[in-house]
């Protein structure tokens, strides 16, 4: 297979948003150890293999994403996104399958050198690899498979718990060994964010995930509601970034933020004015960029502060 399909079948768009939450974690764990002097603090090789460890799971999910839709039959010519590799013939069922294993081992061994290389080998890490197990299962099991969660609608959950909460509060406790309040609020709203991303691309597929028999979000509540849905993702989203920014405000340069944040108002702006799904799949690109710059130009700020 031409490494253009693999390419294609990775998503790579998709990658940034899976390492924001590694970013924001990693600066709050700068800002730990320089408030906490004493505390374990900020370490390069847990940032370097908390980003391996996420850019492997982002991609086995999206292979797995792109096989399972396949078999579900909701890849078809109905969809209105881009066209999947198993979907255009470009990679087999049979190599996909392949792929996934060899990137589920290679995430498992990432994730294993991850925890080691924090915490040794005690209890937390044992932990640890029962949560890195859980990632696997969950990137896996989104769509691919009997019974995936995401034709449940529960892929919202899925997201802000990984993409959020456990992504930046597990990647600041793998730095510093410890949790804080500071972490809580940065979660919260990049948490939200990465929901926001996931509901579009559901806003987007609504009509042909309805009649493949996925009930996201938007097909349960319908369009309308999903965007009101949206609306409240992005705002509770900004709203948890500038509420940590005040919270822990020590210089001007901490917001830098604004811009990006801007940019997701222009989205949401944008989004309450589209009418037909298919025009949503611009906006897709723009509100994963947007959130990656937020989170880079957040860590940025805390650490030059």
């Amino acid at each position: 297979v031409p490494v253009k399909h693999w390419l294609h079948a990775f998503r790579l768009r998709t990658l940034t948003l899976a390492v924001s939450s590694i970013i924001v974690g990693s600066a709050l764990a700068y800002r730990f150890a320089v408030l906490e002097p004493t505390a374990c603090g900020f370490k390069w090789i847990v940032l370097v293999l908390s980003l391996l460890t996420a850019i492997l799971l982002q991609i086995l999910s999206n292979l797995a994403n792109d096989l399972g839709d396949h078999q579900h039959g909701t890849d078809n010519q109905d969809r209105v996104g881009p066209q999947r590799a198993v979907q255009s013939g470009a990679i087999t069922p049979a190599q996909m399958k392949r792929a996934m294993i060899i990137c589920g081992l290679m995430a498992f061994l990432s994730g294993c050198a991850l925890i080691t290389a924090a915490l040794g080998l005690t209890l937390q890490t044992l932990l640890f690899l029962l949560l890195g197990l859980a990632a696997i299962g969950a990137a896996v099991k989104y769509t691919f498979g009997k019974n995936p969660y995401g034709y449940a609608g529960l892929g919202d959950i899925s997201v802000f718990l990984f993409f959020g909460i456990l992504g930046v509060c597990g990647t600041f406790f793998l730095h510093a060994q410890t949790l804080d309040k500071l972490v809580v609020l940065p979660s919260v709203g990049i948490g939200l964010l990465s929901v926001g991303v996931l509901n579009l691309n559901n806003m987007r597929d609504i009509e042909n995930d309805r009649s493949s028999g996925k009930r996201t979000i938007p097909v349960r509540i319908g369009a309308e509601r999903a965007s009101i849905y949206h609306s409240r993702l992005i705002i509770g989203g900004i709203a948890a970034i500038i509420a940590s920014t005040v919270e822990n405000y020590d210089h001007p340069v901490q917001w830098i933020i604004v811009p990006p944040l801007g940019l997701i108002l222009a989205h949401w702006y944008r989004e309450t004015k589209i009418r037909k799904p298919q025009d949503l799949d611009p906006e897709l690109k723009r509100l994963a960029m947007s959130t990656f710059l937020t989170a880079l130009l957040f860590s940025l700020g805390l650490i030059l502060a």
